[in-house]
C-alpha cells in the first residue's frame, strides 16, 4: 500500500478512512491495518458495524457530514460503500460529483479519483469511466435478474402452477344460472347477483 503524505499535499484536502463489516460479530481488524497501512489517521477513521441494507450507517453519515470539496475517502473495497452494484454507484457519485472529494479503492489501484498535480481531468476522467461501468453493470444484473424471473415464472406454469388469487369455488346453481344466461333469459349482472358474486367474477367464469 503507498504511503497518503504526499498526495495529501496534492490534494490539500483531508484523508478520511471508512470500514464497514456486516455484523458486529465480526472484525474489522483487516480494514483498519489497510487504513494504517495507506496513510489514514486514526481520528480519522469511520467504522460501522451493520448491515449495509438501508444504507443508515452514523459513521458513514457522520464521516460524509464532515466531508468537504478536494478531501479524500478511502475504502478498501468498493463493496464497502453499499449491498449492490446501484447503491455504490450513488454513493460514488456524492462523493465524486456532489461532494468534489475524491474517491480510493485500495483493492482496485485503478480506482483513484484524486487530482495529480497539473492534471485536472484524469480523476474526472476516472469517476465518470467508474459511474458507466457499474451503471452498465448494474443495468445487466437487473436484466438476468428479470430475464431469470420470467424463466422461473414460465416453468412453474408449464407445471400447473397457478400464480394470484385462488379461483373462487362456482357455487350451486351455477350451470342453471349460465344457461338462462347464455339463452339471454337473464343479464350478466343479475346471473352474478343471483349467484352472490361481482359481475367481473361471473364474466370470467362464463368465458374460461
Amino acid at each position: 500500500m503507498g504511503c497518503f503524505t504526499e498526495r495529501e499535499k496534492i490534494m490539500e484536502g483531508k484523508i478520511y478512512g471508512y470500514i464497514r463489516v456486516s455484523t458486529k460479530e465480526q472484525k474489522d481488524d483487516r480494514q483498519r491495518i489497510a487504513m494504517e497501512e495507506a496513510g489514514v489517521p486514526v481520528k480519522r477513521l469511520f467504522a460501522d458495524k451493520q448491515s449495509g441494507k438501508d444504507f443508515d450507517r452514523p459513521a458513514y453519515n457522520a464521516m460524509m457530514a464532515r466531508l468537504t470539496s478536494g478531501d479524500t475517502v478511502v475504502v478498501k473495497s468498493l463493496d464497502r460503500l453499499g449491498r449492490d452494484y446501484e447503491e455504490m454507484i450513488r454513493q460514488f457519485d456524492i462523493i465524486t460529483r456532489e461532494k468534489g472529494a475524491a474517491i480510493v479503492i485500495l483493492d482496485m489501484p485503478l480506482i483513484d479519483t484524486r487530482r495529480k498535480q497539473g492534471d485536472d481531468l484524469t480523476g474526472k476522467f476516472i469517476s465518470n469511466l467508474v459511474i458507466q461501468i457499474f451503471s452498465y453493470v448494474a443495468h445487466m444484473e437487473r436484466s438476468m435478474n428479470h430475464q431469470r424471473t420470467m424463466e422461473g415464472l414460465a416453468a412453474a406454469r408449464a407445471r400447473g402452477v397457478r400464480f394470484g388469487r385462488p379461483l373462487l369455488a362456482k357455487p350451486e346453481g351455477y350451470e342453471e344460472t349460465r344457461r338462462k344466461w347464455k339463452n339471454g333469459e337473464i343479464s350478466e349482472r343479475e346471473a352474478a347477483q343471483r349467484l352472490g358474486v361481482s359481475r367481473p367474477t361471473f364474466h370470467k367464469w362464463v368465458h374460461e
